[in-house]
C-alpha cells in the first residue's frame, strides 16, 4: 500500500487520539519537548517492554540498570561531550533566527528563510548539553549536566556491575531513561526534540572478537525491526563515513528509515573501542580494566554500542502503520500497527447503550487478563469504529440484537474489516491467538 502519512496528519491525530500533546500548550507551548497521553504511554511501554525482552532474549549476558539524569562535570570532560558534542550553528542578525548549519537544505549563500535577508554570524560550535547548578551556591564547583544520553552512566558503573552481577565478559549492560539535548533547531515533530527517551545497550567484550561481535548485532538488531512488523522497503543500514563518526566511535552503521522527510537514522550502531572505559581510567584515576585468567593479563574491553530513541521509534511506527481507504462511501484512517503492539488489543462495543449492562460483565472478566482492553457504548457504531480504528485496535467486539439470544457477538478485523460472529466464551482465546501474530 503507498504510504499516504504525513508529518501534519501524524501530529493531527497523535493530538486527536491521546498519543501526544505539546507541552505546556495552554501557555504557548515549549519548543521542542512534548507530553505523551493515554494512548502514547501504552504505545511507548508497549516498545519498551518488547526491547527490553529482545535483549534479555538475545543469547548473550545482558543485564539492567538505571543511572542519574545528573552527571557530574567531570564526567562529560572524561566522555569528551564538553569539547566535542556540539553542533555548528549561525544567526540570522536581522531577524536573529538561529538555525543548525550542516541541516539537509540550508544554505548560507541564500537568504534567511524566516526575514528574507541575507545577513548571517559567522559560523560556531553551540554546546548541546544543559548545564544546571547543584545547591544553593552557583560556582564551577557546583556545574552538573543533564545528560545527553545513558551510556556514561552505563560507563562509569561498569565495574560495580561487574562486581556484583554473575556476569563475565563479554556481557552487556542495557538501560532506559531519559536524555536531554538542547538542540538548535527542533524539528520534524518528535524526531528531533529537546527531551526524550533513550534504549541503549553497551556490550562488553574481549578486543580480537569485538568486530565479530560488531556483526553479530548488526544483524540481531535488523532482526528487532522485523519483529516489530516495520516495512522492509523503508528499512535499510548505512555505514557511516570516516568524517561523520562520533568522536568516541572506532566505526558505526546506522539503521534507517525512509520517513516523508527522507532517511533519517532510527538506531545507531557503534564500535566504541575501548575509548569510554580509558578515558574514565585516565580521568578518575580508578581502574577499570579487567584480569584474563587464559593469558594471565590485565585488558580495558571493547564496547558495542547499540542506541535507538524510543520517541523516535514511536513516531516510525506512526508513519509505518497509517493508512487510509474508504469505506462504504466514508473516508476511514486506521492504524495497522502489529496486533502485540497494539496500545489497545481490542475494544468492546454494545450496538445500543441499553445493551451495556449485559456485555460489561464480559468486558471486565476479559480486562482482568487484558488490562488495555476499552469499553465503548457512546455514539452511532460506525463513528465508534472509526474512532477505535485511529487508536489501532486489531478487534472490535460488539454485542448486537441477537447476543442475548445465541450467546455471540461479531468480531471486526481492524485491517480487513472481516466479520465473523463467535461464541463470547470463546473472546479471550480469540483474541490471544491474534495478540500472538
Amino acid at each position: 500500500m503507498k504510504n499516504v502519512a504525513t508529518l501534519d496528519k501524524i501530529f493531527a491525530l497523535s493530538k486527536r487520539r491521546g498519543f501526544v500533546y505539546p507541552a505546556a500548550e495552554i501557555y504557548g507551548g515549549l519548543n521542542g519537548v512534548y507530553d505523551f497521553g493515554p494512548m502514547g504511554v501504552a504505545l511507548k511501554d508497549k516498545i519498551k517492554a518488547m526491547w527490553t525482552r529482545d535483549m534479555r532474549t538475545s543469547g548473550k549476558d545482558i543485564v539492567f540498570m538505571d543511572g542519574s539524569i545528573l552527571g557530574q562535570e567531570k564526567v562529560w570532560e572524561a566522555s569528551g561531550h564538553t569539547a566535542n558534542f556540539s553542533d555548528p550553528m549561525v544567526d540570522c542578525t536581522n531577524c536573529k533566527k538561529r538555525y543548525r548549519s550542516d541541516d539537509d537544505g540550508f544554505n548560507i549563500e541564500k537568504p534567511c528563510a524566516n526575514c528574507g535577508k541575507t545577513a548571517w554570524t559567522e559560523e560556531r560550535a553551540f554546546q548541546l548539553m544543559f548545564e544546571t547548578q547543584l545547591g544553593a551556591v552557583s560556582g564551577s564547583s557546583s556545574v552538573a549536566y543533564l545528560r545527553p544520553e545513558t551510556a556514561q552512566s552505563i560507563f562509569i558503573n561498569f565495574k560495580n556491575v561487574l562486581s556484583t552481577s554473575r556476569v563475565k565478559v563479554p556481557f552487556g549492560i542495557a538501560q532506559i531513561g531519559k536524555a536531554f539535548r538542547n538542540e538548535i533547531t527542533p524539528k520534524q515533530f518528535l524526531f528531533r526534540v529537546r527531551e526524550f527517551e533513550q534504549m541503549e545497550m553497551e556490550f562488553f567484550c574481549q578486543p580480537d572478537t569485538s568486530k565479530k561481535d560488531f556483526t553479530w548485532w548488526l544483524e540481531k538488531r535488523g532482526n528487532f525491526y522485523k519483529k516489530m512488523g516495520l516495512d522492509q522497503s523503508r528499512v535499510r543500514f548505512r555505514e557511516h563515513a570516516t568524517n561523520e563518526l562520533a568522536h568516541y566511535s572506532s566505526y558505526c552503521t546506522d539503521v534507517e528509515y525512509e520517513f516523508p522527510f527522507g532517511w533519517k537514522e532510527l538506531e545507531g550502531i557503534a564500535h566504541r573501542s575501548c575509548y569510554d572505559l580509558s578515558q574514565h581510567i585516565k580521568h578518575s584515576g580508578k581502574e577499570l580494566s579487567v584480569f584474563d585468567e587464559a593469558v594471565k593479563e590485565s585488558y580495558v574491553p571493547h564496547v558495542i554500542e547499540c542506541s535507538v530513541g524510543v520517541d523516535r521509534l514511536f513516531l516510525t511506527l506512526l508513519f509505518d502503520s497509517y493508512r487510509e481507504d474508504e469505506v462504504e462511501g466514508e473516508s476511514r484512517v486506521y492504524l495497522a500497527i502489529k496486533p502485540s503492539l497494539a496500545p489497545v488489543p481490542a475494544a468492546f462495543l454494545p450496538l445500543m447503550k441499553k445493551q451495556t449492562a449485559a456485555f460489561k460483565p464480559t468486558f471486565e472478566k476479559i480486562r482482568d487478563k487484558f488490562p488495555e482492553v476499552v469499553f465503548d457504548e457512546t455514539g452511532s457504531i460506525g463513528k465508534r469504529y472509526r474512532r477505535q480504528d485511529e487508536i489501532g485496535p486489531p478487534l472490535c467486539f460488539t454485542y448486537d440484537y441477537d447476543s442475548d439470544n445465541d450467546l455471540c457477538v461479531t468480531v471486526r478485523n481492524r485491517d480487513t474489516l472481516k466479520q465473523e460472529r463467535i461464541s463470547i466464551d470463546k473472546i479471550e482465546d480469540y483474541l490471544l491467538k491474534t495478540l500472538a501474530e
